[in-house]
């Protein structure tokens, strides 16, 4: 899940937003921590905090223990777990609103010996009529509630621009064959849309909630899985319109929703990507966020090895992550470089006597050059080591093909002149080539063919199926007509060129090599913006009357009556990635201090929901100069 905010219709008095992360932090550590005080005792008493499996998830991808703390919170416990009373505290619950964890804190706090002195209870989500006349029923428990709300926070934001509804098998349990017939089906439909409702629920928008419509409407398995984005529109446009009673919630649409499935776009999740944060996540051995990185020694010692965390809390990190590999190994280069030919502690003139006040600056200098020369090195180091991966595994000739396929520049004798060229090549890069292929020339990847095409390649049937099993997810309608979803005729029409995508690299300059593929989201954001999405294409719940369905488009337009300059964000580095060199050799924004988006007021959002998850280069077209200036996933867990 991911927001855009249309920036260009703001002026004139737009509101002040909040990324994902903050917004989440600020209502869980001041919302309902912070207010969770019984009248006996001050804000200052300590608290004890209790949540399930699911809610200790959503706290963990917004606060750290040490925010949670400074709330009073001296104890974080598992519901299910035995626990020790302590019936001179307050306790804190934030459970989901279900059967079990209702007769778990019934159990707690009822009889005569509680737990706990008095409890806050927060539901992550809409909690059933039933479940309140449960607890009011019980006249124990009753006088030992000092709260008892429904915060709607059960999403899981990733960073500052994106959530997950946290459903790593989503493509399994929709998808798969025979997926329809499962319990599972329904159940992790429901869950998005209940996850997915919060997020609308807890930041007060209501959206208009457009999907992608079915493609097939035969009844056959493929025209099932069309109807998914359709079907979880139904059941959030349900949650939604129960959200209308939440006191100041809108009663009138706010935002955009756009919900899609993998089918839009087959190609982005595959194909490699460049940029510093795919390259890192797609070539080193990460755990999450976390990355063990193998650092010089000091004084000519052995290396050393560091865990660092690579997260909105670096900001070099932040600032680097969406830049193209080779540009952001050019500007560490240059940071280092600039920022030890300007430092103090860096300049010492050991030859010469050094006066007392020049001592005295320098040991002011040497902390911030002792932390800044660690940042920036070891970021040259992560730099290092991903170059030396594309160049050990000859990914420049991987990936020009990868693109030339999607760009209608090659074809099978370049797949097999590079599979020839490439034996030692890992399965999943060539899993990757032959997957794109298959997408771009599907009548060329059947029978004989493919199983040629999988002998060249090494692969074994088990590999393929990884490659077969794509037609779970459809496609557009033309590629079943045709080997992609259009053709490019040139020459004067006597030869063709297939292409899954249309090169737009003419209409801006293209400035790093690698950067020319752009995902199918651009399209559609772009149409959706000016009020041009297909509505064969793209149905929706709620849609808007005549006289505001040019609203969007519009608005769009800037003050001086022009069109803002058309992004190409994901082929190039983004103008908001590109740093600003202030005298210590960094960017404008210090790198000793933490980074926090700078949002301006900004007009209506686009919310991007995807089954099945969003790739960084999807993630990039949300992002750019005109609304939030950093920012961004991995093919992420996928949902």
């Amino acid at each position: 899940m991911m927001t855009y905010s249309d920036s260009e219709s703001s002026h004139g008095g737009g509101k002040e937003y909040k990324v994902f992360r903050q917004f989440s932090r600020d209502r869980l550590l001041y919302e309902m921590l912070g207010e969770s005080t019984s009248g006996e005792g001050s804000k200052s008493s300590w608290k004890v905090l209790i949540m399930d499996k699911v809610t200790v998830k959503v706290m963990s991808h917004s606060c750290k223990m040490a925010d949670i703390t400074d709330q009073g919170v001296s104890l974080v416990e598992d519901i299910f777990r035995r626990r020790q009373p302590l019936p001179s505290m307050d306790v804190i619950y934030f459970i989901q609103p279900t059967k079990e964890n209702i007769v778990m804190f019934l159990s707690d706090m009822s009889g005569r010996e509680p737990l706990y002195k008095k409890a806050f209870v927060f539901f992550s989500s809409p909690v059933s009529k039933d479940f309140i006349n449960n607890i009011k029923s019980d006249i124990s428990v009753l006088p030992r509630i000092g709260a008892l709300r429904e915060m709607n926070l059960e999403y899981f934001p990733v960073d500052s621009q994106a959530f997950i509804t946290d459903h790593d098998s989503a493509l399994v349990e929709l998808y798969s064959e025979e997926a329809e017939n499962s319990p599972y089906f329904e159940i992790c439909l429901y869950t998005m849309a209940s996850r997915l409702a919060t997020v609308f629920a807890s930041m007060k928008e209501f959206p208009y909630v457009r999907y992608r419509a079915p493609r097939e409407q035969d009844g056959s398995p493929a025209a099932t899985r069309s109807l998914i984005p359709f079907k979880l529109a139904e059941i959030l446009w349900k949650c939604l319109e129960k959200y209308k009673s939440i006191p100041n919630y809108p009663q009138t649409e706010t935002c955009d929703l756009l919900i899609l499935d993998r089918s839009v776009d087959q190609i982005a999740p595959v194909i490699h990507e460049w940029t510093y944060d795919a390259m890192c996540h797609d070539l080193l051995n990460m755990d999450g966020n976390k990355y063990v990185v193998e650092l010089p020694g000091k004084h000519g010692g052995p290396p050393v090895e560091k865990e660092v965390i690579l997260d909105d809390n670096d900001p070099v990190w932040l600032e680097l992550r969406h830049a193209h590999i080779a540009d952001a190994s050019e500007r560490l280069h240059d940071k280092m470089t600039t920022f030890k030919s300007k430092n103090k502690a860096a300049n010492i003139n050991r030859d010469g006597e050094l006066s007392t006040r020049e001592l005295q600056k320098i040991v002011q200098a040497l902390p911030q050059y002792n932390e800044t020369v660690e940042k920036l090195t070891l970021h040259v180091e992560i730099a290092g080591t991903i170059n030396e991966c594309i160049r050990d595994m000859r990914l420049r000739d991987l990936g020009q093909l990868e693109q030339d396929l999607v760009f209608g520049d090659a074809a099978a004798k370049d797949v097999i002149n590079l599979l020839r060229s490439l034996q030692d090549a890992s399965t999943e890069n060539k899993l990757r080539l032959l997957m794109i292929y298959a997408i771009v020339y599907p009548e060329k990847f059947e029978g004989d063919k493919a199983t040629k095409l999988m002998q060249l390649a090494k692969l074994t049937p088990e590999d393929m199926k990884a490659i077969n099993n794509m037609k779970y997810l459809g496609g557009s309608p033309q590629s079943k007509k045709s080997s992609s979803g259009f053709s490019l005729k040139f020459d004067g029409g006597q030869k063709t060129k297939h292409a899954a995508r249309k090169d737009r690299t003419g209409e801006e300059e293209e400035t790093w090599q690698l950067f020319r593929f752009y995902p199918m989201l651009e399209e559609l954001l772009e149409n959706l913006n000016k009020g041009q999405l297909p509505k064969d294409e793209y149905a929706c719940m709620n849609e808007p009357a005549k006289d505001s369905k040019s609203q969007r488009s519009t608005n769009s337009t800037a003050p001086n009556g022009r069109r803002p300059a058309h992004s190409m964000r994901s082929r190039r580095t983004p103008a908001w990635a590109r740093g600003h060199c202030s005298d210590d050799g960094y960017s404008s924004d210090s790198v000793l201090k933490n980074v926090v988006p700078d949002f301006r007021r900004m007009g209506q959002r686009i919310f991007v929901f995807i089954i099945g998850g969003a790739t960084r280069s999807e993630k990039l077209q949300l992002l750019s100069e005109k609304d939030i200036l950093k920012t961004p996933p991995k093919p992420h867990n996928w949902s």
